[in-house]
């Protein structure tokens, strides 16, 4: 029965490169990106996203402290919160 030998390096097919930008400094051939984003019009609006989940948190902490006082309405609380995290998804 014959020794397999141990390779040192992985053996890779010709084209899937791990990295790409470091094998093309090493080869000499520097890529060029692009700085237009394709589909930039699809992004979330950070701001928007940042200013209704401080809302949703603010909302959540009374939540919370809503329940050592009535829990009824801190549930009712906490589900708004919620619903506001989905409208925060969707900015």
């Amino acid at each position: 029965m014959a020794k397999k030998q141990l390779l040192t390096e992985p053996v890779l097919p010709k084209d899937s490169i791990i990295n790409p930008d470091l094998y093309n400094k090493i080869k000499g051939k520097e890529i060029k990106y692009s700085k237009e984003f394709k589909n930039f019009n699809k992004m979330p609006d950070q701001k928007w996203h940042q200013i209704i989940s401080f809302i949703k948190s603010g909302i959540r902490i009374g939540g919370y402290l809503m329940l050592l006082l009535n829990i009824p309405a801190a549930v009712l609380i906490l589900v708004i919160s919620e619903l506001i995290g989905i409208v925060e998804e969707l900015v």
